[in-house]
């Protein structure tokens, strides 16, 4: 009950780059910044497929992994129709910055919801986007 009651305490306050989440997930620099919005931070689901490739490229097994993002409590984004068409209209704006589907997926997450951005990757800062983009080192 009282996990229940945590959970629902929860307040939304940020959307999650693939490089946010592996910052936590490594332990690597900026993951306390990542910290402090778990749990509840909104990931898309194509940046959670990333993570899990990720975690599977360093040598960790599939369940391991499901279950190391699970405690993070973070919520799981669909990628739906009006996703994947604001990710690909991204696409000629985030092209020479070399922008991979799952960065623009967070980056039309966020423009959704109207919350900022949680990345590691510093030319996100160089878009010229009506989206907030926090960089976490």
């Amino acid at each position: 009950m009282v996990a229940r009651a945590q959970e629902e305490a929860a307040v939304i306050v940020a959307v999650l780059d693939t490089s946010a989440v592996l910052a936590v997930y490594f332990d690597e620099p900026g993951a306390d910044q990542v910290r402090a919005v778990l749990p509840g931070a909104l990931l898309s689901s194509v940046n959670y497929t990333e993570v899990i490739g990720k975690a599977l490229d360093h040598g960790e097994a599939l369940n391991v992994a499901l279950r190391k993002l699970a405690a993070m409590g973070l919520a799981v984004v669909a990628h739906d129709v009006q996703l994947a068409r604001r990710a690909g209209a991204l696409r000629p704006l985030t092209k020479r910055l070399g922008m991979s589907l799952a960065d623009r997926s967070c980056l039309a997450l966020a423009e959704r919801e109207r919350l900022p951005a949680l990345t590691a990757d510093r030319s996100w800062k160089s878009l010229a986007l009506d989206i907030e983009v926090r960089l976490i080192r």
